[in-house]
């Protein structure tokens, strides 16, 4: 088995491992890529991340990932958000419901309503409800602001990658 060694490109300087450390490794990677017949990987720094989650990204001593990869990682980052606004509608019904005995319907309405920063649309009369309201309209604008930066983070980064690239390209 060949060994993998890693060298830091700024310093030039081999970072060096024991055996145990290395067959780890060679594993590791074996596993990564289908597990080849008995060939391990070849590891090289600058290349490109292609084997890993999506919402881990790539850092600056890495190639830009293919318009294929990003828009894999736009899709997660989306349907994370949608998750994320789902289950604050599904509280924000709950709640109405609970505290203001409102129908589905009318619950959902005024859920998507606060949730979308429209604001509410039927009285509320309860001071339960009330309550539940309020923490409730504080707790929607965090979700908002959660889930732009979720969609927001891939796109920004891919900016700023392009940007740190070409910057220590003129180097």
């Amino acid at each position: 088995m060949t060994r993998i060694r890693f060298r830091p490109r700024a310093f030039n300087i081999p970072y060096h491992r024991n055996d145990e450390s290395d067959s780890r490794m060679a594993k590791s990677l074996d596993r990564k890529a289908g597990k080849a017949a008995g060939k391990t990987p070849e590891v090289t720094q600058g290349t490109a991340s292609t084997d890993g989650p999506l919402w881990v990204l790539e850092n600056r001593r890495r190639r830009l990932i293919s318009r294929r990869r990003f828009a894999q990682r736009m899709g997660f980052a989306i349907g994370l958000s949608g998750v994320l606004m789902l289950c604050g509608l599904a509280i924000g019904m709950l709640g109405y419901a609970h505290f203001e005995n409102l129908s589905w319907t009318d619950a959902y309405l005024n859920a998507a309503m606060i949730l979308s920063g429209m604001g509410p649309v039927h009285d509320i009369r309860t001071e339960a409800g009330k309550i539940f309201a309020g923490s409730y309209a504080i707790f929607s604008g965090f979700i908002i602001i959660i889930a732009t930066g979720v969609i927001l983070a891939p796109v920004f980064h891919r900016v700023l990658h392009r940007f740190h690239m070409e910057e220590s390209g003129k180097d």
